[in-house]
């Protein structure tokens, strides 16, 4: 991969305070770590304990990054997570709305616990931690939120079809957000990965036939790595993105 110099800093990114949910690991981490690099002041939110203190170690201690444990399902938690996050930092700029689970399943196999629980998981905490930071973005008139979706719902998909309900939903609530959000300058936009080299991606399905299948329709014939998805994210944070909203880029190496 190029080195970090290649690529664009954005000054309005230094000590805007982000959240990133699901930061612990895969896209999340890159997304912490990308905009720790660029000097924002990050609040990342996960259940993965570990990964994320060694994480905290990646990034040094001249970065301002603070983890919280948050079981995004919970909803009551996630609210009074926000506000911890708004006692330490006084307010939010960026909130990146990216936890999510691509947990595999059978149509036949599904029960109504597991419907309920996958969009908790994808879809439900989305809308509460948006509506948690609203309030403070408002007061400042200006704020990005970010929600992350996926290719999924755009392609032929199988074994996946709660998850990729709740990534097709999520373009819809970026829309919704964004035109109510618009007149307090709140900017509303989602990104739409493809096949992403995650760890998770690696250990659990990228066998040589699934690759074979993702480089076969990709027009670039290479994997996608996180900190990709991520350097996408700082531009939608950054004010160089000013007049964006309700729009969701696709970031999959042409497979769409």
């Amino acid at each position: 991969m190029a080195s970090s110099e290649q690529f664009a800093n954005y000054p309005s990114l230094r000590d805007r305070v982000v959240i990133v949910t699901g930061g612990a690991t895969g896209i999340g981490e890159a997304l912490v770590h990308a905009f720790a690099m660029q000097g924002a002041r990050v609040a990342f939110l996960d259940i993965q304990d570990d990964a994320a203190a060694k994480l905290i170690e990646k990034v040094g201690p001249s970065a301002d990054v603070a983890y919280y444990h948050c079981d995004l399902i919970n909803i009551a938690e996630v609210k009074s997570t926000v506000a911890s996050i708004l006692e330490r930092f006084g307010t939010v700029d960026v909130l990146v709305n990216n936890a999510g689970n691509d947990a595999r399943h059978k149509v036949l196999d599904v029960t109504q616990e597991f419907w309920d629980q996958t969009m908790a998981v994808n879809l439900r905490h989305m809308f509460f931690m948006s509506q948690a930071v609203i309030p403070a973005m408002r007061e400042a008139q200006r704020g990005s939120i970010i929600n992350m979706s996926s290719i999924g719902w755009a392609i032929p998909s199988t074994s996946q079809a709660i998850y990729v309900t709740a990534k097709a939903a999520i373009v819809g609530l970026t829309r919704t957000l964004s035109h109510e959000l618009g007149p307090d300058n709140i900017r509303v936009n989602c990104i739409m990965p493809g096949a992403v080299l995650t760890e998770r991606q690696q250990r659990l399905w990228l066998t040589d036939e699934y690759k074979a299948t993702v480089l076969s329709n990709q027009a670039l014939k290479r994997m996608i790595h996180p900190d990709e998805v991520a350097r996408l994210a700082l531009f939608l944070a950054a004010e160089d993105s000013s007049a964006i909203t309700n729009q969701s880029y696709v970031i999959d190496a042409g497979w769409v």
